[in-house]
């Protein structure tokens, strides 16, 4: 088990006790921000678990049917995981409006106030966790789990604001706004989450900054170098894919030009240990009959 399905597991542990915690305090008080923070939990667990599994089969090896390997199903795992997120939020802010017009009494207790500082530490370390490990591994359904979390920090500030205003002013329309709040915060969320998704399964280039140090890298290289052009860029979940025709002069060896290709990739597999390289090397254009010393490429020789 790698560091990714690590994460994603502590994620899914760690929401599971939340969720139970607000559904119990949201139960005996009847506070709708404070169940609809629990539906949210109990969604972060429902994610990270599509995640754990995303993350398990993007890690197998490519096989007879998918001979580019499984990567594209975190793109499809972020992009169902966005549909129920965005039913959800919906859910809450019809129920919280629903209440709001029935005008359904709420008896906050101190259960209510405790889950939610709870839940506000647990959010902090998770998302603090699940960030640093998909920076790390430019884990594309982690980065999705550590914004959904990050959101959570907010929907928790809300509810405890709830709980503390309508506790004190004897109104639910505190509680129910900031559970409105909260189911907008979710729609967000699940938006960012459904456009990186579509952006994963519609190839996607890489970003641009990492692009232009891809053509730093290839520009300085030493002889045969002579050039390169159609350079073509993509993103599959975490896996970056970089292709191009590489110029080598028409006078060097099969070995040499080999080499210079190889020296290429090792050069741009220090830049993310995801990205893939595959070059296509081809001669210097027109006929050639320059020599070692008019030839400004065979000068770059040591």
């Amino acid at each position: 088990m790698d560091i990714r399905q690590k994460a994603s597991l502590f994620a899914i542990s760690a929401a599971t006790v939340l969720a139970g915690s607000k559904f119990l305090a949201g139960g005996v008080s009847g506070s709708m921000a404070v169940t609809s923070s629990g539906l949210d939990s109990l969604l972060d667990v429902f994610m990270s678990g599509i995640n754990f599994l995303a993350i398990k089969k993007a890690a197998e090896p490519a096989d007879d049917a998918h001979q580019y390997g499984h990567y594209k199903i975190e793109d499809l795992a972020a992009v169902g995981q966005s549909l129920v997120i965005i039913f959800s939020g919906l859910t809450i802010i019809y129920t919280a409006v629903r209440k709001f017009l029935k005008s359904e009494a709420i008896v906050y207790t101190g259960l209510d106030l405790g889950v939610m500082l709870l839940s506000l530490a647990f959010s902090v370390l998770i998302s603090r966790v699940l960030i640093k490990v998909a920076q790390k591994t430019g884990s594309k359904p982690l980065r999705a789990d550590a914004l959904h979390y990050t959101s959570d920090l907010y929907s928790n500030f809300g509810a405890i604001a709830a709980i503390c205003l309508s506790y004190y002013t004897g109104k639910i329309f505190f509680d129910l706004f900031f559970a409105v709040i909260v189911g907008i915060i979710i729609l967000l969320s699940a938006g960012r989450i459904l456009w990186e998704g579509f952006s994963g399964l519609m190839d996607t280039r890489i970003p641009e900054a990492v692009g232009k140090e891809i053509e730093r890298v290839i520009a300085v290289m030493p002889y045969p170098y002579a050039g390169y052009h159609k350079l073509r860029t993509r993103i599959s979940g975490s896996k970056w894919y970089a292709d191009f025709h590489l110029l080598a002069c028409r006078k060097a060896t099969i070995d040499e030009a080999h080499d210079l290709s190889q020296k290429v990739e090792l050069e741009l597999g220090k830049m993310h240990q995801s990205l893939d390289v595959t070059i296509h090397i081809e001669p210097c254009p027109g006929e050639c009959d320059l020599t070692d010393e008019t030839c400004l490429v065979r000068r770059k020789k040591p």
